[in-house]
């Protein structure tokens, strides 16, 4: 059948079987990977041969391992864009009630709503509310904790009214709150039967009005207020005694990580606010996550000295540092009136501590994560959610000081011959400073790059802007590595989790220390020899959206940049084009309009369309009020009629990021689609064409 083949002739063949004997691989190029006869040729000459029959056992396991070499971008993978989204689960707001732990899950298989739900005593979830509810609030559109467990009754908000509806455990939801107000955060007064909550008052015209309220549990209604003057309440907490409530304020232009209050409000016997002080704080600073002791003590985090860390009042009611060290708290729970866990960020890595409450002294816990929070404590042990890189975000338990992983959300499984490792890079940036960020390989055990190239690079933006990009797990950044990208995910000046005075290099610089970073960073891999810097690709969502838009026009080191719900003109932004919460950020992140209206037109991209010389990809959700879709089309003509290649895709039914999983795969797929358009390679498998828009 094969005689037609002579061996013979064939000598990269013999070396190829001799080396695989030594433990090496056979590299063939993707066209001989096509033809099954060779294929079959090559796999009865392995077998004949002597040199592989005398190899180890071990090494005889999968004997005929292959490497397919083959262009970047066009490897297969077996992780596809289905398989990321049709079952991608997580959870978040973990929170300790009857001694159960509860948590949200949002789930691909409910169209991904968030359901409420209990772990039993086998660790299995029992989901609690409906599954044609979600349980999400919209209180500064990006919400907070959505539900309260009080006894046997549930308390949350339902995401499509914006009601709170009560509910026994297995029982009917019914609502308790009237329509035009949102609310979140709730906690419960248990002699009195009230919640108290923050309140989001959107019946009348204009901005919202937001308050601190007491709900009745019996008779519901819109509820009476507690506190107001201030443009933001969050994170109630009520004493054990039942005497004092602490919660926390900011006002435009501030954001909560720029300047706080931290407020306590003593309270009478019906529950009425007596008096509300504000703590004393000296210039601006960021307070957060107030909590008490079951001893009536109130603890937070602040970063009174640049770095987020543990406080308390002292008797004199003035703040008092508890942990003196350099490090970022992200979450913290009491194990007792002495002792408590806490999580933290230092370096770009998730620790866990126990410390000592009377000395501030920490005692490690041995573990390193990607990301760790949401600590809960039970009389069973701690509870928190954390990544690593090679796990999606799960449910840990924290015995002692030994932990094990007790709930993990249903996702996709990457086998470890796909699997990129990323590597923690520091690397030199404008102004002789640093930046940081995870350099991801190409991974695929089966496939190579041609000879003698370099993988092209995809950049990633993370939103917020302030936000963090962590080295957690993230499927969709292992489908660009396994097809044979390398990933280059960007925690530019600003970011958060090194200290207030790297994320204060954002102020007012939005616009250019993020896009000098980015392109500083895709220099560094260049110089280095990690990536093609002829294909360079950036992405990013939301604020990294802008950076995106920004980045190819004030930049020359991208050849293509996908935006998803990115800024692009950020006048229109300013001028009540978003939503409360957000609509004075630009003050800080640029300057105070009209003031600083030349800054606003020098950084906004629809104004330097003639400056973007590669094409773009857009996505936007239409209900995007965060981001709204104008932002999208404005630049979408802009460059069709600068003769840009373009393509503009809308999805009904999305807001501010994608939830419903067909849209997640739909919009992965272009992704991919596009980049091979622009980067000249056939993506392996089905997808559908993205059309670029081209002038005639």
């Amino acid at each position: 059948m094969f005689g037609f083949l002579n061996m013979n002739a064939m000598p990269w063949l013999k070396q190829a079987v001799k080396n695989r004997a030594h433990g090496s691989r056979i590299i063939i190029s993707r066209k001989i990977a096509r033809n099954a006869h060779v294929l079959a040729v090559i796999a009865l000459y392995a077998l004949s041969t002597s040199a592989l029959a005398q190899s180890t056992s071990e090494q005889n396991q999968g004997f005929l391992d292959i490497t397919v070499q083959a262009e970047y971008g066009s490897w297969e993978s077996p992780l596809t864009a289905a398989s990321i989204f049709d079952a991608s689960d997580s959870v978040s707001s973990l929170k300790v009630a009857n001694e159960r732990l509860y948590f949200i899950e949002r789930r691909a298989s409910a169209n991904g709503r968030n359901i409420l739900v209990q772990l039993d005593e086998n660790h299995s979830a029992v989901q609690l509310t409906p599954s044609d509810m979600s349980v999400r609030s919209r209180v500064h559109e990006y919400g907070g904790r959505p539900y309260l467990i009080d006894g046997s009754d549930i308390y949350f908000s339902n995401f499509a009214d914006q009601l709170i509806y009560t509910m026994s455990l297995g029982g009917e939801p019914q609502a308790l709150t009237p329509d035009g107000l949102r609310y979140m955060e709730c906690v419960v007064n248990p002699p009195l039967r009230q919640l108290v909550c923050v309140r989001e008052d959107h019946r009348d015209a204009g901005e919202p009005i937001n308050s601190l309220v007491t709900v009745d549990t019996v008779n519901g209604g819109e509820g009476e207020i507690l506190f107001e003057g201030t443009d933001f309440v969050s994170s109630p907490t009520i004493s054990p005694d039942g005497k004092a409530v602490a919660f926390i304020t900011w006002s435009h232009p501030n954001m909560p990580w720029d300047d706080t209050q931290l407020r306590v409000a003593s309270l009478a016997e019906d529950g009425s606010a007596l008096e509300t002080i504000e703590v004393p704080q000296d210039g601006n600073v960021a307070i957060s996550k107030p909590a008490y002791t079951q001893d009536n003590k109130l603890y937070f985090i602040a970063d009174f000295e640049n770095w987020r860390t543990l406080y308390r009042l002292n008797a004199k009611g003035v703040p008092e540092l508890v942990i003196d060290q350099q490090i970022e708290l992200t979450s913290y729970d009491f194990e007792s009136d002495s002792s408590a866990i806490i999580s933290y960020l230092i370096g770009g890595v998730a620790h866990l501590a126990r410390v000592n409450l009377t000395n501030g002294k920490l005692g490690k816990i041995e573990g390193v994560f990607s990301s760790a929070g949401s600590i809960a404590q039970s009389q069973n042990g701690t509870y928190f959610i954390a990544s690593t890189p090679e796990s999606q975000s799960a449910i840990y338990l924290l015995k002692g000081d030994e932990f094990q992983k007790v709930y993990q959300p249903s996702g996709v499984q990457i086998a470890p011959e796909f699997l990129s490792t990323p590597q923690y890079v520091t690397f030199p940036t404008g102004q002789q400073e640093e930046a940081y960020g995870f350099y991801y390989p190409p991974k695929n055990d089966r496939f190579s790059g041609p000879e003698g190239t370099l993988p092209p690079l995809i950049v990633k933006v993370h939103g917020g802007p302030v936000s963090a990009s962590y080295s957690t797990l993230d499927p969709s950044i292992q489908f660009w590595t396994s097809r044979g990208f390398a990933v280059f995910d960007v925690n530019h000046r600003g970011s958060t989790g090194y200290g207030r005075a790297y994320r204060k290099k954002l102020y007012p610089n939005w616009g250019i220390v993020d896009i000098e970073d980015a392109a500083s960073g895709v220099k560094w891999l260049a110089t280095n020899n990690f990536i093609d810097d002829s294909k360079v690709a950036i992405r990013g969502g939301s604020a990294g959206g802008y950076t995106v838009l920004a980045a190819m026009a004030f930049e020359n080191v991208f050849t293509a940049g996908t935006s998803y719900f990115g800024i692009s003109d950020l006048e229109v932004l300013y001028k009540g084009g978003t939503h409360k919460y957000e609509s004075r950020y630009l003050d800080q992140l640029i300057g105070t309009y009209p003031e600083a209206r030349d800054v606003y037109l020098a950084r906004s991209p629809i104004h330097h369309v003639d400056k973007i010389r590669s094409p773009l990809l857009l996505l936007q959700g239409l209900e995007d009020e965060v981001v709204p879709p104008v932002q999208s089309e404005l630049i979408f003509q802009a460059l069709v009629e600068n003769c840009i290649p373009t393509a503009y895709l809308p999805f009904e039914g999305e807001g501010h990021g994608f939830r419903q999983p067909a849209n997640n795969i739909k919009a992965l797929n272009s992704e991919l689609d596009f980049y091979g358009q622009v980067f000249e390679f056939t993506p392996s498998g089905s997808i559908d064409s993205v059309l670029l828009e081209r002038c005639s």
